[in-house]
């Protein structure tokens, strides 16, 4: 009887280390881009909060600096509402015709319908951080 409620408490002590450090680890996948759709982009307008539109491609190296900073801004619980979608600048040449993008790394927001701000190739925290701001 003794072993088996060492065994037991030894497991319960491994979940409660495991989870306790995937905890942190959470919110910041709570709020990640989800792929753009037509459908998904007015329905998250027509509920009016805020949304994030990126203009992204895999090779680019600005797009690649920005995923880090806008997954932890999206963390804050300052942000928790935003949606955010993520056009592929190569697949999608059309929406991203559709808004005005010339070139990938171009983050549009919106608080509803209308749009609020946007930045062409930042990868600082603060002024990103600001731009998505303008949504809220």
């Amino acid at each position: 009887m003794s072993s088996m409620l060492t065994r037991k408490t030894l497991l319960r002590a491994v979940l409660a280390f495991a989870l306790a450090a995937l905890l942190p680890l959470l919110p910041a996948f709570a709020n990640t881009a989800a792929p753009y759709s037509a459908a998904a982009f007015k329905a998250a307008q027509a509920a009016g909060g805020p949304v994030l539109v990126e203009i992204h491609a895999d090779w680019c190296s600005t797009c690649k600096a920005q995923t880090p900073i806008i997954q932890r801004l999206a963390a804050d619980p300052k942000f928790a509402k935003l949606k955010i979608f993520r056009v592929d600048f190569d697949g999608q040449k059309d929406v991203v015709k559709a808004f005005g993008a010339s070139m990938q790394s171009t983050l549009i927001v919106f608080n509803g319908t209308n749009e609020t701000g946007r930045s062409v190739g930042d990868t600082k925290e603060a002024s990103i951080a600001s731009l998505l701001a303008k949504a809220l």
